[in-house]
């Protein structure tokens, strides 16, 4: 395989899709078997833009182990290195995974498999900033946190202490990048589906595609 970015890897964080363990914010909106059957839908549509353009090899970093079905079916499918992640909270299991990418390779990416809006293009300049000297490459969120991050070496004090999973994320993440004197790049605003109405607009999304 021929890469566009040879020394760059986007690692893919992704839960197995066991019913009542993911996309718990739909439900009851969704049972909690479609609920599952939409984080599938989800990861496959992010495994595509990821692996359309070889832009770079890719891992699927898999919770709380890569044993399910749907990892080992997407690595054959999109032929890519299964990883476990590891660690007490979001940050840790993170920055585990940057220290581990990045002994290997010279730039690394992280997204999650719930941002409909994230494109291949916005990966492809994720790299480039990365390959241009920015030290991290965020693409911030609406709802405060954001879907993606970029280093070029391991920062673990982006990552140690902080309230994932609120508004308070992106704030925290951009003061820290401020104190340390990170170079850093911005991405366009995205978005990512974790309630009834990010269902709603993905749904229409959906239906202005076909």
């Amino acid at each position: 395989m021929t890469y566009k970015y040879p020394d760059s890897v986007l690692m893919i964080f992704c839960k197995a899709p066991i019913p009542g363990q993911v996309k718990t914010r739909l439900i009851p909106e969704l049972t909690a078997e479609q609920a599952a059957e939409l984080h599938i839908e989800l990861g496959i549509k992010t495994l595509q833009r990821a692996t359309l353009n070889s832009l770079c090899p890719v891992q699927l970093w898999c919770a709380p182990n890569a044993d399910h079905d749907f990892f080992t079916a997407s690595k054959a499918a999109y032929s890519l290195a299964l990883k476990q992640q590891q660690g007490a909270d979001l940050g840790e299991r993170m920055s585990r995974a940057f220290c581990s990418a990045l002994a290997e390779y010279s730039h690394a990416l992280l997204i999650g498999c719930d941002c409909p809006s994230l494109t291949g293009q916005d990966l492809e300049q994720a790299l480039t900033a990365l390959s241009q000297g920015n030290e991290v490459v965020l693409a911030p969120a609406e709802d405060g946190g954001y879907v993606l991050i970029g280093l070029n070496r391991p920062h673990p004090e982006l990552f140690d202490n902080v309230p994932w999973g609120t508004e308070l994320v992106l704030g925290q993440t951009r003061s820290r990048i401020e104190r340390y004197k990170l170079r850093h790049h911005e991405l366009s605003e995205q978005w990512d589906l974790d309630t009834p109405g990010d269902l709603e607009r993905y749904r229409r999304l959906q239906n202005n595609r076909t």
